[in-house]
């Protein structure tokens, strides 16, 4: 930084266009890959790597990345992430075949990182007071790219073209790394170290094994022999990383953070909601685009269903900025029990009310509720609840549990839809009706973990090694 300390709220506002700009990547190509599959000639299972190289490369990348920026330095470590994405992005910009395009995805993966990176830096810079809004509403900011990225694609693509999907985000990370250096500091608790190699290795085995399958099983099959066979290495290296990183002098992740309550707990709860989010942000566009010939579709088009996801977008982002406000009144343990029950609400509401593009609109809304009081909670209540020196792994693993409850889920209801299909080559209105089903059964039983999470002031006790006090006039809410 060349500027001298500057003040938070320019601090702020690039953390938050770094993040908004990375989570608009997460959901801009959803809805255009049949468009980048017929362009760059490839077929459908080929066209999902670009979905599936971005997110194993940014599962392995968020918590090691994150892990670097708490040794060496969050500011020195974003620049470095920020620039990683804008070389991914001209890369896949580029691309004049499938493969290339891949390759592109998986470089910008690595800006993962910025997630966790965000959140430490906002806890190292910001007064303890203003760390609950802040992450609250950095919160909200991710939310609000992945609603924002699905509306904005198809108007994007029809105006430009869905290579402009990757030259937008090379201006925008361009910027952004420029104003990183500038604006943001650099962090005051840099304890260093080296990433221990094995660990590091471990990780990302067990990662891939886990992902790839998941995300691959709709198209290999749940029972052929590649998917099974990689579910049990995953198991295997998964038992081996726990047994070598709670030896080691030097771990990738501490595993005894991960056993503190308040983490081990809210990444069970974030598990649950990754599953919801990501598999309602998958399918819903899906059925809204569903032909009304079938009998129970309302045949969205592509710009029709980005408008019907604006309610769930902006109540998202609404309350994920109010999380921190009304944490002395509402602490971060309830919001992220309401949340959950909100989401089973609207998951149970779409069950019996779909028939209409304003029943899917209101639903929405009450989803994007839920999802902004849960994902607010769960990034505070993760972030008071460790050492400062471990904030970046912990939020990045954070992230990593939800996007691998993403998979699952989004595996799950696409295995629950795709069974369905009728002659027309569309899935039955009962698929979908049993996989929101599901997911109502997983909102209520995220609730009830949430009931199990620890209040954040006895969470911030445990983090530090100190007994936890019984207060019987205080309610613990920040």
């Amino acid at each position: 930084m060349i500027l001298g300390r500057p003040l938070p709220a320019l601090t702020f506002a690039v953390l938050g266009f770094a993040t908004l700009s990375f989570s608009l990547l997460q959901s801009l190509l959803n809805p255009v890959l049949p468009t980048i599959q017929h362009d760059l000639h490839t077929d459908q299972s080929t066209v999902t790597w670009v979905i599936t190289a971005w997110l194993l490369s940014a599962a392995i990348a968020t918590p090691l990345l994150g892990r670097v920026g708490d040794m060496v330095g969050k500011r020195r470590t974003l620049v470095i992430v920020v620039a990683a994405v804008a070389v991914g992005s001209v890369i896949a910009a580029l691309a004049p075949t499938i493969g290339v395009l891949i390759i592109g995805r998986v470089v910008q993966g690595l800006g993962g990182a910025i997630f966790p990176l965000v959140f430490g830096i906002i806890r190292d810079e910001f007064p303890r007071e203003r760390v609950p809004s802040a992450i609250g509403a950095m919160s909200a900011v991710i939310a609000l790219g992945g609603g924002v990225g699905l509306v904005l694609a198809g108007p994007l693509v029809l105006a430009l073209g869905w290579r402009w999907l990757f030259w937008l985000p090379v201006i925008m990370f361009g910027v952004i790394g420029i104003a990183a250096v500038l604006l943001v500091p650099e962090s005051p608790e840099r304890p260093g170290g080296r990433i221990n190699w094995v660990g590091a290795t471990l990780l990302a085995g067990w990662l891939v094994a886990l992902l790839l399958p998941l995300s691959e099983a709709s198209q290999w099959g749940w029972a052929s022999p590649l998917v099974i066979g990689l579910l049990v290495l995953a198991a295997v290296l998964i038992a081996v990383w726990i047994f070598y990183e709670y030896r080691s002098a030097n771990p990738v992740i501490d595993m005894r953070m991960m056993r503190l309550p308040a983490v081990w707990t809210t990444n069970l709860v974030g598990l649950l909601f990754g599953a919801g989010f990501f598999a309602t942000f998958a399918f819903l566009p899906q059925f809204a685009q569903t032909p009304s010939s079938t009998g129970y579709g309302i045949g969205a088009t592509l710009s029709t269903t980005g408008l019907l996801l604006v309610p769930l977008t902006l109540t998202m982002a609404v309350v994920g900025f109010l999380s921190g406000p009304i944490a002395p009144w509402l602490g971060f343990k309830a919001q992220l029990l309401l949340g959950s029950v909100a989401v089973a609400i609207s998951s149970i509401f779409f069950v019996f009310f779909h028939a209409e593009g304003w029943q899917i609109a209101t639903t929405g809304a009450i989803f994007g509720i839920g999802l902004g009081l849960g994902y607010a909670a769960m990034a505070s209540l993760i972030v008071q609840g460790v050492p400062a020196s471990q904030t970046g792994v912990a939020t990045g693993m954070n992230a990593n549990v939800r996007t691998i409850g993403g998979a699952i889920g989004t595996a799950i209801v696409s295995s629950i839809v795709t069974t369905s299909i009728q002659p027309d080559g569309f899935p039955s209105e009962a698929g979908y009706v049993d996989a929101f089903i599901l997911l109502t059964a997983i909102a209520v039983v995220a609730a009830a973990l949430a009931s199990l999470v620890p209040g954040a002031r006895s969470a911030r006790r445990k983090a530090a090694g100190m007994p936890v006090l019984p207060s019987p006039l205080v309610a613990e809410t920040n």
